[in-house]
């Protein structure tokens, strides 16, 4: 369809890949994290980046099914730097523990993509007791930033490269529950309905990366923060709906941002 293929600004359209974005870039000596890498986007986001010369850190759940993915990359791309490490973004101490790791790990880190999440599940509350669409695609990834932040400093300033954050949120932010986030109804099953809680979730993570981004630029960092809406993409994140089903090869992209130094774009 024409506007499908339309090209906007950037000179790329909906229907542009990965690979055709990030084209002529080169990510050697950047290293990266993508969360929920294991599947959809998250794996196309990590394939893509290692292909460009980035060293990525898939942080999945499900470790094995990582793994799988992880030697499918290095199968097409021998020279890919890929690891793998476990985070349940939906246990908190999950999250402290790979943090923990990966600062032990002592590699720079330069770009942080917060992919991973759940869409319109069923009422179920996380290990900490929290609902589990906020707990997951806002708690998770608000404390892994946190945790990380520092990290992402000291690279950026040792690096003298700007460092990227990086939240995959919604166009569902815009119909979240009538009063937006509903802090203090965030676990009242007797109110809740899945696709708006997911739209709260999104919505926090778009005023996360909005207050993180004039933080940032307060302090000086160089550091971007950014959220995004990814288009409509046929993944497993829809396995609680009939509506779309499948996996996706490409990964639909945007820019959403570029500088001077390599002009790397943010994957949208």
């Amino acid at each position: 369809m024409w506007f499908v293929s339309r090209k906007g600004p950037s000179g790329f359209s909906a229907s542009s890949t990965a690979e055709e974005v990030t084209q002529g870039i080169n990510g050697t000596g950047l290293t990266a994290i993508v969360t929920g890498a294991s599947s959809g986007i998250g794996t196309e986001t990590a394939r893509v980046l290692a292909l460009r010369g980035v060293h990525v850190v898939m942080a999945v759940r499900n470790v094995a099914t990582g793994r799988e993915v992880q030697e499918a990359i290095i199968k097409e791309n021998p020279t890919a730097k890929v690891d793998t490490m476990e985070l349940d973004l939906s246990s908190m101490a999950s999250v402290r523990n790979f943090a923990s790791n990966f600062k032990s790990s002592g590699l720079p880190l330069n770009i942080l993509v917060n992919n991973a999440g759940v869409m319109a599940s069923p009422f179920l509350l996380s290990k900490d007791k929290i609902e589990l669409q906020f707990a997951t695609n806002h708690v998770g990834h608000f404390l892994l930033t946190n945790l990380l932040l520092e990290t992402l400093k000291k690279t950026a300033k040792n690096s003298e490269r700007e460092g990227r954050i990086v939240n995959v949120s919604s166009r569902r932010h815009q119909f979240s529950y009538r009063e937006g986030i509903r802090f203090d109804k965030i676990n009242d099953q007797s109110g809740y309905n899945g696709l708006s809680a997911y739209g709260q979730s999104k919505l926090a993570n778009i005023l996360h990366a909005s207050e993180l981004a004039r933080q940032l630029k307060e302090e000086g960092v160089k550091i971007t923060a950014n959220s995004l809406h990814p288009g409509a993409i046929p993944t497993n994140l829809f396995r609680y709906h009939n509506l779309i089903n499948g996996s996706s090869d490409n990964m639909l992209c945007c820019i959403a941002s570029t500088n001077q130094w390599d002009q790397w774009p943010v994957f949208c």
